[in-house]
C-alpha cells in the first residue's frame, strides 16, 4: 500500500523564510525543511494499481503557472485545543482552481471527492495538548509575508509514517503549463 498526497512544494528561499519564523512554542514538533509543502489533495492508502492511476491522471492536469506568496500564521483546533500551526498564501484563486482540477482529477480514477473546505496554507508546526500556549507566536509572526514565487509545477508524494516524524518522497512532479 502507498499513503500518497497531491502538493505543491515551496522554493529553497520561502522554505528557509518559514523555517526562521518557527520557534517559541513549547513542545511544538515544528516541520523540517523535508516536510513544508502546501497540500492540494491527500490521498490516503491506495495499491498499487490505484497508485499507477492517480500518477496518470495527475499527469493530464493542464493549468497555467502561477504567484503565492507567504500570507500570515493561523492555527486549526482540534476539539477546542490547537493542534498545528500552519503559514498562508495569498492569492489563494490559481491554488484553489489548481486543487479542483487535482480533485476532479482523481474523482475519474475513483477517488471520492474531498468534501472538506480547502484553506491553502503550509503546516509548520504540529501540536499536542501539552504544548505550549500559541498567541504570542501569531502576534509576532502573524504578519508573516514573503517576496512572490512562481509556482511551476506540483508534485505527488509518498508518506511513510515513522515514530519520529512523516518522511515524504517525491513520486513524481507535474509541470503547469
Amino acid at each position: 500500500m502507498h499513503r500518497l498526497f497531491v502538493a505543491i512544494r515551496p522554493p529553497v528561499s520561502i522554505r528557509r523564510h518559514l523555517l526562521a519564523a518557527m520557534g517559541g512554542i513549547s513542545g511544538a514538533r515544528w516541520q523540517s525543511d523535508d516536510q513544508l509543502h502546501l497540500t492540494l489533495r491527500f490521498i490516503g492508502e491506495v495499491d498499487r494499481h490505484l497508485a499507477g492511476d492517480v500518477h496518470a491522471a495527475l499527469g493530464g492536469i493542464h493549468h497555467p503557472p502561477f504567484q503565492l506568496s507567504l500570507n500570515g500564521i493561523g492555527s486549526f483546533d482540534r476539539r477546542g485545543f490547537p493542534d498545528s500551526v500552519w503559514a498562508g498564501v495569498a492569492p489563494s484563486d490559481q491554488v484553489k482552481a489548481l486543487h479542483r482540477k487535482v480533485d476532479a482529477a482523481l474523482l475519474r480514477v475513483g477517488l471520492p471527492p474531498d468534501d472538506r473546505a480547502f484553506l491553502p496554507h503550509i503546516t509548520i508546526a504540529r501540536l499536542n495538548r501539552t504544548a505550549g500556549p500559541i498567541g504570542h507566536l501569531l502576534e509576532e509572526a502573524g504578519g508573516l509575508t514573503s517576496p512572490a514565487f512562481i509556482v511551476d509545477n506540483f508534485a505527488l508524494f509518498e508518506s511513510d509514517l515513522t515514530a519520529e516524524a512523516a518522511v515524504y518522497s517525491v513520486v513524481e512532479r507535474y509541470n503547469l503549463g
